[in-house]
């Protein structure tokens, strides 16, 4: 099967909470990027987005973090892909433009997810 990865600098504008928070659509948001791009390596479409069968949000997702974010397919059908998703935060702002890398990275959100694309054909 595939994996697709990404990373990205999450800005301070989407901050939404206290204390930076960011809301977990954004993770969302993200998974549906690396879905694409699954889509156009295995189909040379990008694909829709059909359904989550399962989200999970494990740990905050602060403005200042940077998140990897993993998709793998794990089952093909016809046209439908079931993949697995991951966000990762791998650093951290620790204050004014000071960030670290995280020893152990945090994982914030996971989910199931289900994309559909065109027949071949």
């Amino acid at each position: 099967m595939i994996t697709v990865t990404h990373r990205r600098y999450v800005p301070y504008a989407h901050a939404h909470y206290a204390g930076n928070l960011v809301d977990g659509a954004y993770s969302l948001g993200l998974f549906g990027d690396v879905a694409t791009e699954v889509c156009i390596r295995l189909d040379g479409d990008e694909g829709l987005f059909a359904s989550y069968s399962d989200v999970q949000f494990t740990a905050p997702v602060q403005a200042g973090d940077v998140l990897e974010v993993t998709a793998t397919v794990t089952r093909m059908g016809t046209r439908s892909r079931t993949i697995d998703f991951r966000s990762v935060v791998v650093c951290r702002g620790t204050g004014g433009s000071a960030a670290a890398v995280l020893a152990e990275p945090i994982v914030a959100v996971t989910a199931t997810g289900t994309v559909v694309v065109p027949a071949r054909g």
